[in-house]
């Protein structure tokens, strides 16, 4: 055997050892692209990274915002986005996994989902709040299921829910940590208290509970981790802790097929890490953004009323909201950027030029 030869069989035996399911689709790649709303994460970039062997996902955070009748009548105008958008990823990827990322937290949450599934996704990814109910929402389909948690005490509690409600255990568990974007299921203490070297630790905890599934159902859940993934040598950090794969968010918004502004992309390049803050989100949960104007008027205290209330978030009180997040982060995907909400990851900073998501996914060199 020649070294060219001997090289082949070794990249062979990885690929074959890292080698994943959703439903009938091979998971070529280690790779879940994070879901980013509003607008960041759409049909294009989904599609992208799907065509490259990772798993393309869309944002379910009001997808019809550039619908005519959005303000009028967002339930509808969303989920007919919903089926647009992953018909869009579909034609980019035919053959790809593709699926939606949505926020328990959502109001119409049982609706979206629903039609999630009748638009085809191979997969949902539920965060925001432990997803109790998912499997009852999906119900009869073979749609994969992936709730996000962030420690091991809440892994516990829905593998144990769905365990005993529906008889069920997830097909994919996202571990998202505390250096993500977005939403934080973090407490502020416990962002402080969990220094990377000890959420190292925390996600073995999580793979220790996913191991008591796997014996008892007998079968694989695939593990993810998110949060501060944007090298290859994050990625090999990652895997040396014993998952499956990484989901990497805030590295696929300066790319070519990114749905978001221009402008959007561009605030992540010029920021610094000074620039980064954890801010208060309407969510209820602490979040990590870009510093702009709206951010500061918010941390001085300055409320920020909304003008188009959706009614969107169950944990959200329009009268005494500090701002709107849906009007933020809808400012932040039309590149209004002064009054947007900017999400981004730890390494948000670190972003230097746009890429394209081809490009992006060979720079983690995922079988080295």
């Amino acid at each position: 055997m020649n070294a060219s030869e001997t090289c082949k069989t070794e990249v062979d035996s990885i690929v074959e050892r890292k080698k994943m399911t959703i439903g009938k689709k091979e998971w070529k790649l280690p790779l879940l692209q994070g879901g980013m709303g509003v607008g960041i994460s759409l049909g294009n970039l989904a599609g992208a990274v799907a065509k490259e062997g990772g798993v393309g996902i869309i944002s379910a955070a009001h997808p019809g915002y550039r619908e005519p009748d959005f303000y009028e009548n967002s339930l509808e105008a969303n989920k007919r986005a919903i089926h647009s958008e992953m018909e869009k990823a579909r034609k980019i990827a035919p053959d790809g996994i593709i699926g939606y990322n949505i926020m328990v937290a959502m109001n119409h949450y049982e609706e979206y989902v629903k039609e999630i599934v009748k638009a085809g996704a191979d997969i949902i990814v539920s965060g925001a709040g432990l997803p109790a109910n998912l499997p009852a929402y999906t119900e009869g389909s073979d749609v994969a299921l992936a709730p996000i948690v962030s420690t091991e005490k809440s892994a516990k509690v829905i593998l144990k829910y769905w365990d005993k409600k529906y008889k069920r255990t997830a097909d994919v568990l996202v571990v998202e940590g505390p250096s993500a974007g977005g939403h934080l299921g973090f407490t502020p203490e416990q962002l402080t208290r969990f220094t990377p070297k000890a959420y190292d630790e925390e996600v073995k905890k999580v793979l220790g509970v996913v191991r008591q599934y796997e014996e008892k159902y007998q079968r694989h859940i695939s593990v993810v981790l998110a949060g501060g993934i944007y090298t290859h040598e994050d990625y090999k950090h990652a895997m040396s802790l014993g998952v499956d794969a990484v989901q990497v968010a805030s590295r696929f918004v300066t790319t070519e097929e990114c749905d978001a502004d221009e402008r959007y992309k561009q605030a992540y390049i010029q920021a610094k890490q000074e620039d980064l803050m954890i801010v208060e989100s309407p969510v209820g949960m602490p979040g990590r953004a870009i510093k702009n104007a709206l951010m500061e008027k918010v941390a001085g205290g300055t409320r920020v009323p909304p003008i188009h209330c959706l009614n969107c978030i169950h944990t959200c009180h329009p009268a005494t909201t500090p701002y709107c997040i849906t009007d933020a982060l809808i400012h932040g995907a039309k590149g209004e950027l002064e009054d947007a909400l900017l999400f981004c990851g730890e390494k948000a900073c670190e972003a230097k030029k746009i890429e394209t998501v081809k490009e992006v996914v060979a720079s983690f060199r995922f079988f080295e």
